[in-house]
């Protein structure tokens, strides 16, 4: 819903709207000129075959005159009309697609009909009015400029002498015909300017309505792809989460699982020995210790991947701190969230384990000397809240995602979320890698903390 606009506000869009409807006349005339040559001359020649690709150049034609009227709206101060998806998505494109797809494309054919026929029409009643109310305006206040030089002789028909005799029958009023007609139409010249910003408001939205209608993408084409990406999303998030598990299954496999293993055999070899070698048996047992204490470790990391406790108690400013703390290479903080920002535990989870991933990642594979971590929430164009996090680092660069391997994985997580993993690492570096998560409206409480971006 638009807020409705006062009076000086609409003063104040008269300039853009009235430059807006004194050059329809023009664009709406050149453009019915253009489309119906190229377009009848198409069809006209479709039995030899040649006609077919003509009518195909009168849709492009119909398209680019489209787009610019949806620019023109724009620039006269209307909202801006989302244009049609003119490439479906998922279809490859293909010379043959490109030369014949307008012609089963209905936009294209909607384009044509508002070019040719409707925007003609509309625009010629818009402009006649416009000019007409705005000739009446100026020209009834400035009459008694140039009225003097206009031929007043007795035999004119006196406007105002008309309206009068209409309105007092029988007066005997004597009045200067000069003085009465510059009156009235000094009258009439106020109530014309006075309402101008209503009528080239509404003109401008009506023909704002007609390409909302016939101009912009289909509703039921929104629905569809959102459609489209809630199924992508849950397969993503069903990919991640299958990745996770595999991931997890090999951590425990190749750490604690061997360790409980050693664990074991050490304590049967001390049973063993207990008697006959105290010595090497209690050499066992310490061995033992200390292999039950790097599992315990283990295990402990391996759980801080899944649900930190850190995260639970202290939120997502907290837990990155930690991971920043516990990184082998040094890391920059550069948190502009809120350390009392609490968000749905699924995506602080997977913010952390994302966050977790790139630092161990640049730590092991980047030979960086220095890690940057940024965390912020940004404002989208649309007005969603997103959470961006970004980890920079100062080595050798290379990184590309490979399926099966890290990053990989981590951008099926964000597909999961709706999110978007952002990569940028020439050969030799530096390495920039963003995760950017949608929050929705579990971020409108925060965002008063940070600067929209």
């Amino acid at each position: 819903m638009r807020p409705r606009r006062g009076y000086g506000a609409l003063w104040r869009g008269v300039p853009l709207e009235l430059g807006f409807l004194l050059l329809t006349l023009p664009v709406v005339v050149i453009a019915l000129s253009i489309l119906s040559t190229v377009f009848f001359t198409g069809v006209g020649m479709i039995p030899i075959f040649i006609g077919l690709f003509i009518v195909v150049a009168a849709l492009y034609i119909a398209r680019g005159f489209g787009m610019f009227e949806l620019a023109r709206l724009t620039w006269a101060g209307q909202p801006k009309i989302t244009p049609p998806a003119w490439q479906p998505r998922g279809v490859a494109s293909t010379p043959m697609r490109a030369l014949l797809g307008p012609l089963i494309n209905g936009h294209y054919w909607l384009y044509l009909l508002h070019g040719m026929i409707v925007n003609f029409v509309v625009g010629l009643i818009t402009w006649t009015l416009t000019v007409v109310w705005l000739s009446v305006g100026v020209g009834g206040i400035t009459y008694w400029i140039w009225g003097r030089f206009t031929d007043n002789t007795d035999d004119n028909l006196w406007l105002n002498r008309v309206i009068l005799d209409w309105m007092l029958p029988g007066n005997t009023i004597r009045v200067d015909p000069f003085v009465g007609e510059t009156l009235m139409y000094l009258a009439f010249g106020i109530i014309f300017l006075l309402t101008l910003p209503l009528v080239t408001h509404l003109f401008v939205r009506i023909h704002q309505g007609i390409a909302q209608g016939m101009l912009g993408a289909w509703g039921s084409e929104a629905l569809r792809r959102e459609v489209a990406d809630l199924s992508a999303s849950r397969g993503a998030a069903v990919a991640a989460e299958d990745y996770s598990l595999r991931r997890l299954e090999r951590d425990i496999h190749d750490g604690p699982q061997q360790r409980l293993v050693r664990l074991q055999m050490d304590l049967a070899s001390a049973e063993r020995k207990i008697d006959t070698d105290p010595d090497a048996a209690r050499a066992l047992l310490e061995e033992a210790r200390g292999h039950a204490h790097d599992t315990l470790e283990e295990l402990r990391a391996l759980s801080r991947g899944l649900v930190p406790p850190i995260l639970q108690d202290r939120g997502l400013v907290a837990g990155l701190e930690s991971l920043a703390a516990r990184s082998t290479v040094p890391v920059i903080l550069e948190m502009r969230l809120d350390p009392a920002l609490r968000l749905p535990s699924e995506i602080e989870r997977s913010a952390y384990f994302v966050a977790a991933e790139l630092l161990t990642n640049a730590a092991k594979h980047s030979a960086a000397t220095s890690i940057r971590l940024h965390a912020t929430l940004r404002q989208h164009g649309d007005g969603s809240t997103w959470l961006d996090i970004w980890v920079i680092d100062n080595g050798v660069g290379g990184a590309t995602p490979s399926a099966g391997h890290g990053l990989a994985g981590l951008d099926e997580r964000l597909k999961g979320l709706r999110g978007i993993l952002s990569i940028e690492s020439p050969v030799g570096g530096p390495t920039t890698i963003g995760a950017h998560i949608p929050l929705g409206d579990a971020g409108e409480a925060a965002t008063h903390s940070v600067p929209s971006a």
